[in-house]
C-alpha cells in the first residue's frame, strides 16, 4: 500500500502570526507552502487578503495564491481538488508540505474530504430567497440560531447561500446541518497530519489586529479597492462583500462616514477572529502553541516527520 502523503496544517485566528511562522518553518526544510485562505485565492487583492509578500514567496514557493480574478467562482471544492493535486506532486517530489491558513473549511475540505448532501430542493431554496427578499437576510439568521445554533456560530450573518443552504437542508432533513456534517466526519483521513494552532491572549490578539487594519490601511487598502471598482468589479461580488473589501466598498460609495468605516472594520475583523478560533478549537487533533514557541513546534515537526 502507497504511503499517505503527510502535511504540516498551521492554522489560527486572523493577524496571529502564521505566515512568519510558516515562514520560519518551512525555509530551512525546502518545504513549500499552500495557502488554506479562501481570499488569497484571488487575484488583484493583496492589502486587504495579508498575502505573504513577493520577497516572502521567493524564499518559500507558495502555491493557491493569485488563482482567479475576483468574477470568478471559487469554493471549498475547488480548493480540495487544486490543493489536494499540488499536495500528491510535492509528495511525489519528496517536498514537505505545509498547509496555512484561517479558513477552516477549506482545510477540513482537503484534509477530510467535503460532505456533499442530497438535501436540495429547488421550491425550498426558492422560498427561501422570496423570504431573504421580503423577511431580510438578518430574520433568516436568526431563525438558523434557533434549528442549528452550531452552524450558525460558523456563519456569518452575511453569507447569504450558507446561511440558506443550512435552512435548506433542516428543512428537508429534519435534521440541522451541523448533525449531518458531525455524522458524516468529512470523510476519511486522507494525510498523516501534524496540525498546530497558533494562539494568542485575546487582549494581545485584538491589540493585534488594531494595528493591522491601521498598516493596511496606510499600505493602501482604500486605493486598492478603488482600482477594483473602476477595473469592473463591482461591490456586489463575493470577495468584495468580505472583510476590509466590503468596508472600503461601502465608504467609497457613500454608505459610511470614514470613522464608522474604521470602527465597523476593527469590530468585524475581531468577530471574525473569534469565529475562526470557535471552528479551530473544535478540533481535538490541533496542538496549541503561542507564535514565540517556535523551537517546540520544530521538535513536533521533526518527530513527525521522521
Amino acid at each position: 500500500m502507497l504511503e499517505r502523503p503527510s502535511i504540516i496544517v498551521i492554522s489560527g485566528p486572523t493577524c496571529v502570526g502564521k505566515t512568519e511562522v510558516a515562514m520560519a518553518l518551512a525555509e530551512p526544510l525546502g518545504a513549500e507552502i499552500i495557502s488554506a485562505d479562501a481570499m488569497q485565492v484571488y487575484r488583484y487583492m493583496d492589502i486587504g487578503t495579508a498575502k505573504a509578500s513577493p520577497e516572502q514567496r521567493a524564499r518559500v514557493r507558495h502555491h493557491l495564491i493569485d488563482v482567479v480574478n475576483p468574477d470568478e467562482p471559487f469554493s471549498a471544492a475547488h480548493f480540495e481538488t487544486m490543493a489536494g493535486a499540488r499536495v500528491q506532486d510535492l509528495h511525489q517530489k519528496g517536498l514537505p508540505v505545509f498547509v496555512v491558513g484561517g479558513t477552516g473549511l477549506y482545510i477540513k475540505a482537503l484534509t477530510r474530504g467535503l460532505f456533499r448532501s442530497k438535501g436540495q430542493d429547488g421550491d425550498v431554496r426558492k422560498g427561501l430567497r422570496k423570504e431573504a427578499e421580503t423577511l431580510g437576510l438578518e430574520a433568516l439568521y436568526r431563525r438558523l440560531q434557533q434549528v442549528d445554533p452550531a452552524a450558525a456560530e460558523g456563519i456569518h450573518p452575511n453569507d447569504t447561500y450558507r446561511i440558506m443552504r443550512a435552512l435548506e437542508v433542516h428543512q428537508i432533513t429534519g435534521q440541522p446541518i451541523s448533525r449531518h456534517h458531525g455524522d458524516h466526519g468529512f470523510g476519511d483521513v486522507r494525510y498523516r497530519i501534524l496540525a498546530i494552532g497558533l494562539t494568542l491572549d485575546r487582549n494581545i490578539l485584538y491589540d493585534r489586529i488594531n494595528k493591522r487594519v491601521d498598516l493596511m490601511l496606510g499600505s493602501g487598502l482604500l486605493e486598492e479597492v478603488r482600482w477594483l471598482l473602476d477595473h469592473g468589479y463591482p461591490s456586489t461580488l463575493k470577495p468584495m462583500r468580505s472583510i476590509g473589501y466590503r468596508h472600503m466598498g461601502d465608504y467609497l460609495e457613500g454608505r459610511v462616514t470614514w470613522d464608522e468605516t474604521l470602527r465597523l472594520l476593527k469590530r468585524d475583523t475581531r468577530r471574525y477572529a473569534k469565529r475562526q478560533l470557535t471552528w479551530f478549537k473544535a478540533d481535538p487533533d490541533i496542538h496549541w502553541l503561542e507564535p514565540g514557541q517556535v523551537d517546540d513546534m520544530r521538535g513536533k515537526i521533526d518527530s513527525f516527520l521522521t
